[in-house]
């Protein structure tokens, strides 16, 4: 085991609920965890020994000096054909002693600093970082009982949910697409209720020269930044995915090169799932997203050397029989656990996600999901995508999912506090034994009283009554207590504080981009 590492948090854990572990008067809808910046104690699993490694490295490198990755976007080709790249029309292919060059420009830690900064959060070391469910074009709740297309209030609700849980540390993309805002503004709605019902770093999706300049315009305004201190210091990210295999698309080029101009973090993750878009065999996929990861910090540090670029990965498994995505499988966590231990070997921080396939949140998407964050937490991940509210795949958002995986998160959290295996003479309580000794129980002794309030975990969810308390109290499944958590967390949800002058800005930004528009449209 190695030492215990100085966890940071705030003052001695008292848990507490609100928006920002603040009892509100009637009490909290929960009792939950203090904000905090989880520090993983563990050293990474890695799986491939030296050989396998070197092996590795080769393979990528070859990948990117004689397959080629295509770059659909001819800036981004120019920028590479300048600095010596071999071009032929979008195919670029480039030389490994450049290749290890430019990556090696890329920090090894970051910050990023939201409009609150007391919610800084550093990328690197061994952090561990969690975020809220991104992207799904679907919603599911109890209520419903069904699937159903995403609304601005159901995205409205899941941001709350990402605001008042202290585990969830940022607001990645829309918890849910609203389809019910037109796509040529949705991006306008979103981020003014995301930058008003959160405090927390958040991000821009790379569809489009328009979407992305808005938000970095809304992020700057929220912050009360000038344009030189937005552009000082990553306050914000993207994550582009490479369309597998081997090609990364305009839009998400351009949207990663206008953000490394403004010194911006930046988050590439390749979505290879082995026997589809990438080789069968895990370790070609995992080779195959290496090589498209690495390619696109290449040209982001050509346009800013140094700007912060983290590599991702999303590489897991079909199902043979239907073709359809399958997550949280063991090719999935070993997957995770090699592209860590190759993300070490080039010095970049890493990425990866909280998933599963099941439809409903059940005990797959409990037991695919919980596996998804070990092999997180093994692999040295600092930033994890899909922490909480996953469902399908990601083509669902579940508030019931987002709060049952919170209580996960939370127990991961836990497991990494220090305290837990503190070896002192105290916490070792041989006198302690000693004074209880073979016929005597621990509840009453001194040593007990000094410390069980906080001894162990308290879940906010999980019920721990016998089968016959547990029916006396009315037989409550876990899905169905996670939806009365949300409804309560929901009722006393109160915004985080933002300067009037501040919100009247950026409405009124929201309010003139809607006049003018708003972004292109295929429709």
């Amino acid at each position: 085991m190695p030492d215990a590492p100085e966890a940071v948090l705030e003052p001695k854990r008292r848990r507490s609920g609100g928006r920002s572990g603040n009892t509100r008067r009637g009490g909290p809808a929960i009792e939950q965890m203090p904000w905090r910046i989880p520090v993983n104690p563990d050293r990474p699993t890695e799986p491939l020994r030296p050989e396998a490694v070197a092996r590795m490295h080769d393979a990528v490198m070859r990948i990117l000096e004689e397959i080629g990755i295509e770059f659909l976007h001819p800036e981004a080709v120019e920028i590479l054909k300048r600095a010596g790249c071999t071009v032929n029309g979008e195919n670029v292919r480039m030389g490994r002693d450049f290749v290890m060059e430019m990556v090696a420009l890329a920090p090894d830690r970051f910050t990023i600093t939201p409009r609150n900064e007391a919610r800084t959060l550093p990328f690197g070391d061994n952090h561990i970082l969690f975020g809220n469910v991104s992207s799904p074009p679907n919603y599911w709740d109890l209520e419903l009982g069904k699937k159903v297309s995403g609304t601005r209030e159901q995205c409205r609700n899941l941001l709350k949910l990402t605001q008042y849980f202290n585990c969830i540390h940022f607001a990645g993309g829309y918890p849910v697409e609203p389809v019910d805002i037109h796509a040529s503004v949705r991006h306008l709605d979103v981020l003014f209720d995301k930058l008003t019902l959160c405090d927390k770093v958040v991000h821009a999706y790379s569809l489009g020269p328009e979407r992305v300049e808005d938000v970095m315009e809304m992020v700057r305004i929220a912050g009360g930044l000038t344009h030189e201190d937005f552009d000082a210091t990553p306050r914000m990210y993207t994550n582009i995915n490479s369309t597998s295999p081997l090609k990364h698309d305009w839009p998400m080029l351009d949207g990663w090169m206008r953000l490394a101009r403004r010194g911006q973090a930046l988050v590439v993750t390749p979505f290879t799932l082995a026997g589809a878009m990438a080789p069968v065999t895990i370790a070609g996929a995992v080779a195959q997203s290496l090589a498209e990861g690495l390619a696109a910090v290449v040209l982001a540090q050509l346009i800013r050397p140094g700007v912060a670029c983290m590599i991702g990965t999303f590489t897991s498994n079909v199902d043979m029989k239907t073709g359809a995505p399958a997550f949280g499988t063991p090719e999935y966590m070993r997957a995770t656990q090699m592209t860590g231990q190759m993300a070490r070997f080039y010095g970049l921080p890493m990425r990866s996600s909280g998933v599963c396939a099941a439809n409903v949140p059940d005990g797959q998407a409990m037991w695919e999901t919980e596996q998804s964050l070990w092999a997180a937490m093994q692999s040295g991940t600092h930033m994890v995508y899909h922490a909480a509210g996953w469902l399908e795949g990601g083509l669902i958002a579940s508030p019931e999912k987002f709060v049952m995986d919170c209580e996960v998160l939370q127990q991961l959290q836990r497991y990494m506090e220090p305290e837990i295996w503190a070896c002192s003479d105290a916490a070792l309580a041989v006198e302690t034994i000693a004074e209880v000794g073979p016929y005597g129980h621990f509840f009453g002794c001194q040593h007990t009283q000094d410390r069980y309030e906080t001894a162990f975990y308290q879940p906010f969810l999980s019920d721990w009554k016998n089968y016959e308390g547990w029916e006396i109290t009315g037989g409550v499944w876990t899905a169905e207590r996670a939806h009365g958590v949300f409804k309560r967390i929901i009722a006393e949800f109160e915004e985080p504080p933002m300067d009037v002058a501040v919100r009247e800005k950026l409405a009124a930004f929201v309010e003139r981009r809607k006049a003018e528009g708003g972004a292109p449209t295929d429709f």
